[in-house]
């Protein structure tokens, strides 16, 4: 996103000479509060309720999906008998995990959870009679991070949803982590082509060029990528200086 406030590098001869801040030189081993694991693993004792939604076609079947989530101290929020039904629950509601059966009418389970997943609403548990490795295979391409096979027994379910909830919660966490990465290297890349636009055009040299560009990023207010990309809006389209 271009800024529109107007920055002059020609007035940077002076402000290029800014020293820039002296770097650290710490190497003292961070001191790492041990304990603190202890008292992590006392705090999962006290988790937020989870919020499911089940998505079966089978009444009976259903029924059962929910009172053996709720006796394990887990919230069913929403009931679908097909995988539209689900989708348009999940989309509303925001439940941690949608358990659902492969085989549903009006929408399979398989394409619902592709949904669900792609568009980055909840987790998904799917509930299949049959164990072919051909299911088992879709429901891993459509992102299940968890599946059982049924009849199941309480141990069965309960540990996949906490499994689901789990590994939705970490994938949610590397996907922030790459979008800042991304942003980070974008960032980059725009200073880089500032600086060297300061240095063809504006004379500077390239630690000045980047003292100048940082100095005026505090001085203004602004980011360093705003003040690249008004360099680079500016000054990008000028003849080099002779």
């Amino acid at each position: 996103m271009s800024t529109n406030k107007k920055i002059d590098g020609r007035s940077s001869g002076k402000d290029a000479d800014q020293p820039l801040p002296a770097e650290q030189n710490d190497q003292t081993a961070p001191v790492i509060d041990v304990e603190g694991a202890r008292k992590e693993k006392k705090s999962d004792r006290h988790q937020p309720t989870r919020r499911v939604i089940v998505a079966e076609d089978e009444p009976l079947i259903r029924l059962d999906i929910v009172e053996t989530l709720r006796d394990g101290g887990i919230d069913v929020i929403g009931e679908a008998s097909n995988g539209e039904e689900a989708i348009a629950l999940a989309t509303e509601l925001r439940p941690d995990v949608v358990v659902m059966d492969v085989k549903m009418p009006v929408m399979d389970g398989i394409t619902a959870a592709d949904h669900l997943i792609s568009e980055r609403i909840c987790g998904v548990v799917m509930l299949t009679a049959y164990s072919q490795k051909e299911l088992v295979d879709q429901a891993r391409e459509a992102g299940a991070m968890a599946y059982v096979i049924k009849p199941f027994e309480p141990y069965e379910l309960l540990p996949a949803v906490e499994i689901a909830i789990s590994r939705t919660q970490e994938r949610q966490t590397l996907e922030k982590e790459l979008e800042t990465l991304a942003d980070q290297f974008e960032t980059r890349k725009l200073v880089d082509r500032a600086k060297g636009l300061l240095q063809t055009k504006m004379g500077l040299s390239e630690p000045e060029a980047f003292r100048w560009i940082q100095k005026t990023s505090m001085d203004r207010r602004l980011t360093m990528r705003e003040v690249a990309e008004a360099v680079i809006s500016q000054i990008g389209g000028r003849k080099g200086r002779k």
